[in-house]
């Protein structure tokens, strides 16, 4: 995202409720499962969240993500709700990628008009999300 009107924010959030299941179980290759997650956010993004993942592998060899979570709150001072789509890969020796956008056009309320991007983090330091938006 290229924007002059750019704004960083970063929110702490916890996982409330996580509701996975398997999906084509016996097959050869990779686990996948699909989940439900809830989130609450809190700094300048105050809110919850519900998303639905797609997941692929749990164990050292390898694993990935794919989500589609939709957020409803307040986000510096503007309330309304927005999409964001994510994910992630992490291969043995913990290389990863991510990546997680702001759905163009998901913005509702004074959100929107909403873009920007979205970046995960869980560390020893705890679960957050860094978003950079413009609206």
């Amino acid at each position: 995202m290229s924007d002059a009107t750019q704004t960083t924010i970063t929110a702490e959030f916890e996982i409330t409720s996580w509701d996975q299941t398997p999906y084509d179980e016996g097959a050869e290759g990779a686990e996948l499962g699909r989940a439900t997650v809830r989130k609450a956010f809190t700094g300048p993004l105050t809110g919850t969240s519900v998303a639905e993942l797609l997941l692929c592998g749990s164990g050292e060899d390898g694993r990935g993500y794919v989500a589609s979570e939709k957020v409803t709150g307040t986000l510096d001072g503007r309330t309304g709700t927005f999409v964001l789509q994510h994910g992630a890969v992490q291969g043995p020796d913990n290389d990863g990628r991510t990546f997680g956008h702001v759905v163009p056009g998901s913005g509702t309320g004074e959100l929107a008009g909403l873009r920007g991007d979205a970046v995960y983090r869980h560390d020893e330091t705890g679960a957050r999300l860094t978003l950079t938006y413009a609206l």
